[in-house]
């Protein structure tokens, strides 16, 4: 085999699109294009958001092509200043190009859903054609792509129509970036009308060729919707809706939210039945929920707390929880928040953090206010929550979790939750005793749990279930989880499951790194039946805590004194550039870099990887039908013989991964 030559012409700089149809993955979902016709759709939203436009249409065509138009002002076609390109090619050709990026008080969109700067690029890049008409100053203006690349060059000629405005795109999705080239209809249909009830007064339209129109106009809002879904189904009590937006004067005082933030709801509970939960921000559709979600739930579950102990509704030896509230409620949510921030470029899991407060601040109390108003009507809730809870204290004493498995002893080192609900508690990994006492402090005693390890536990890749065992560490792990080792084929006894999600906590540089890909590696290879079943997760501590002095009235739009935490270096940045045009004194903020998870105070650690709240976790899976395709990754990544394969793959996917060479 030839040696290969690793110098500055190994190293590959992208251009303009070609990193996403090179890993369209990192951008979007491939499974269908449904997303990148989302992007488009969310522009017109943004606008409509904005105050343009009372109609946006959705035609699906014969030949595969969707079509967006709506009623805004029409994407800007005059010459960019510093592109020298018309700012609609800029919009469809660049990454990290857009006019959402500015959120102050002035700027084009003070709140809108996209923040990250790929949207209709990405749409274009993964698309064979796609096709842009602009009316705006009584012209029509049209250009043409094909694969990302411009393919007709922007031609202006008079509009027949002088007054109108607006945008019209038309892209046929490639379907060699997607696993189907169909959108899921039932999909694109709810997402075009929660987009209605979400924007009272706006009209969605959707349009199949050979088939009737559909169309949907909320005038009631959140209201209207509800009585769509629940199909003549009763609540237990009437529907709550709120709606709760801050102004200047009010975020000056409060200095935890900015002006135009807020929230709009609707929550009621049943009896029996599917329940759906929909929240929103910024009218973008967040399926996995995140930190808005988290206030919203806090914020009603401690308002229902409050009535409870006000009028001695609590019975001895029940202590409720936000799951017996949560697990009968029905609710609809549109946050409005200007520094959005997701997990991911599909924004399905918002992480901007003042999110909680935020939610919780517009809640918590206007329920416990409506509760008081309408006491009866409380007590009904008061007493499905109940219920909701005799049924989980009778489930826990049915599936009662053993405290040891054989004649085999806890771990020294373990401290244990309270509860016995695998439901609900939760065992961390945590690397270094320095890191396990912070985090002893932090937890919370009822639900969690901690095993401090010592250094890098064995690299099990291709060790055997006794060579597993005679290690104390790894010992330690499955006898604390209360699963023997296993491998894929094996019938796997999780009976004796002692926790329900077991969390990977380590540090934020290459050795916590390095302790992560040797726990993972036991479990994937050792344990594969846990990952299965959804219980391992890994938590993302942040490298970065910026410190935000307190910058006077009128200065800083965010109040006073405040801490951000940032993930890695491309948080911190973009966290920076958010203080400066907070018009946060430049200089004035103290960055510190944590070098490890000890070093963090108690207060520092829940706040930002064990409060369920706030923290981010990553959910481990393995589909039994890629078990081969997982293990032959593992072995070329941690197999000891396997040195050459790694370097052969790290040469050829560099640009697409973290690796530690």
């Amino acid at each position: 085999m030839a040696k290969q030559v690793y110098d500055a012409s190994s190293i590959q700089a992208l251009k303009g699109l070609e990193p996403v149809r090179r890993m369209p993955g990192m951008y979007t979902h491939t499974v269908h294009p449904l997303h990148v016709v989302q992007e488009v759709i969310d522009n017109a939203i943004d606008e409509a958001l904005a105050g343009y436009g009372k109609a946006i249409t959705v035609t699906l065509h014969k030949d595969g092509s969707v079509e967006v138009e709506d009623e805004g002002r029409g994407i800007p076609v005059d010459m960019h200043p510093v592109e020298k390109k018309p700012a609609v090619e800029v919009a469809f050709t660049m990454l990290h190009a857009g006019g959402k990026f500015d959120n102050s008080s002035d700027a084009v969109y003070h709140i809108s859903g996209g923040l990250h700067g790929v949207g209709v690029a990405v749409t274009n890049a993964l698309s064979r054609r796609l096709e842009v008409t602009v009316y705006r100053n009584g012209q029509a203006h049209s250009m043409a792509f094909e694969g990302g690349e411009p393919a007709q060059k922007l031609k202006s000629v008079k509009s027949n129509n002088a007054k109108r405005t607006g945008t019209t795109v038309r892209c046929w999705p490639d379907a060699k970036y997607f696993d189907s080239p169909n959108i899921p209809l039932a999909e694109l249909e709810h997402v075009i009308r929660s987009k209605a009830y979400l924007l009272p007064g706006l009209t969605m339209v959707l349009k199949q060729e050979g088939r009737d129109v559909k169309s949907w106009r909320f005038e009631r809002g959140m209201q209207q919707y509800f009585e769509f879904m629940l199909q003549g189904r009763e609540l237990v009590a009437p529907l709550w809706t709120g709606e709760r937006h801050f102004d200047e004067k009010q975020a000056a005082e409060l200095g935890e939210v900015m002006a135009g933030e807020g929230a709009a709801w609707a929550v009621g509970w049943l009896t029996e039945g599917e329940v759906f939960a929909d929240s929103h921000v910024n009218l973008i559709p967040t399926r996995s929920g995140g930190t808005h979600e988290a206030g919203f739930r806090n914020g009603i579950f401690e308002a229902l707390r409050a009535f409870m102990e006000t009028r001695s509704l609590t019975p001895k030896g029940i202590k409720l929880i936000a799951d017996d509230i949560w697990g009968r409620a029905c609710f609809t949510l549109s946050a409005r928040v200007v520094r959005t921030q997701f997990h991911g470029q599909t924004k399905e899991k918002l992480t901007t953090r003042h999110a909680t407060k935020l939610l919780e601040l517009c809640t918590r109390d206007a329920f416990e206010l409506w509760l008081n108003q309408h006491p009866d009507e409380g007590k009904k809730i008061v007493e499905l929550a109940l219920e909701q809870a005799n049924n989980r204290l009778a489930k826990g004493k049915k599936f009662e979790r053993k405290k040891s498995s054989g004649f085999a002893t806890l771990p020294g080192k373990l401290v244990d939750s309270a509860t016995d609900d695998t439901s609900r508690n939760e065992l961390f990994l945590v690397e270094g005793d320095s890191a396990g006492g912070s985090a002893k402090e932090a937890r919370d005693k009822e639900t969690q749990a901690l095993l401090p390890l010592r250094g890098k536990v064995l690299n099990t890749m291709s060790k055997d279930s006794r060579t597993v065992l005679a290690n104390k560490e790894l010992q330690a792990i499955a006898t604390a989880i209360g699963v023997d080792p296993h491998g894929a084929a094996d019938a796997a006894d999780l009976s004796g499951l002692r926790y329900g999600k077991v969390i990977v906590m380590t540090d934020a540089d290459v050795d916590g790194g390095h302790i992560q890909a040797l726990l993972l590696t036991f479990f994937f290879m050792h344990a594969p039946k846990l990952v299965e079943a959804g219980h391992i997760y890994v938590a993302q501590p942040p490298l970065y805590k910026v410190e935000v002095p307190a910058q006077g009235k009128g200065r800083n739009p965010s109040g006073g004194a405040r801490r951000v935490y940032c993930l890695d270096d491309d948080e911190l940045d973009q966290a920076l550039e958010v203080l400066k045009k907070e018009k946060v004194r430049e200089g004035s903020w103290e960055i510190s870099r944590f070098k490890g998870l000890g070093e963090m105070s108690p207060e520092q650690l829940w706040e930002t990887t064990m409060n369920p709240d706030t923290r981010r976790l990553i959910r481990m899976k393995l589909d039994p039908a890629q078990i081969e395709k997982v293990r032959g990754i593992f072995e070329l990544l941690m197999d000891a013989g396997e040195a050459e394969g790694r370097r052969n793959w790290m040469r050829e996917h560099w640009k697409s991964v973290e690796a530690d060479v």
